[in-house]
């Protein structure tokens, strides 16, 4: 007759498995607030980037085409040739940007010509979506870029 060895059985304890979940659940707690405060700095310092290279753009369309386009134009004008008035004699085959981003909360990028501020004005109502407001709520704009 064969004997079987009994083989032990290892693994984590429950009391173990716990203290890992507690110490993870610390880590969270101290370094999550201090992530999360961050992200809100990143969704503003990429606004203020994208508004840098929407404006960028509009003014090489407006060194080929010696305006800037109509609001009713819009910033689609960047991408795709316009219609309508000022007509663009001039637009760049390919576009002027490969395409419009969109801000950190996921909505387009206004754009009025004239402007209420200058020649154009480009912003986001923040993450609020309303106008006004304060931190990332801030309506942040070409005029107003540090």
């Amino acid at each position: 007759m064969k004997t079987i060895a009994k083989k032990s059985q290892s693994g984590f304890t429950l009391i173990e498995i716990m203290v890992v979940v507690v110490i993870i659940g610390l880590l969270a707690a101290v370094v999550g607030p201090k992530v999360f405060k961050n992200v809100g700095k990143a969704n503003i310092a990429k606004v203020k980037t994208d508004i840098r290279a929407i404006e960028s753009s509009l003014n090489l369309y407006r060194l080929d085409n010696f305006s800037y386009p109509s609001t009713d134009q819009g910033l689609q004008a960047l991408v795709s040739e316009p219609g309508g008035s000022p007509e663009a004699r001039n637009w760049q085959e390919g576009g002027y940007i490969p395409r419009l981003p969109k801000d950190p909360w996921g909505r387009e990028y206004q754009y009025l010509s004239p402007g209420e501020q200058g020649e154009m004005d480009i912003f986001t109502y923040g993450k609020d979506g309303a106008s006004g407001g304060s931190g990332e709520d801030a309506d942040l704009s070409n005029w107003d870029l540090d």
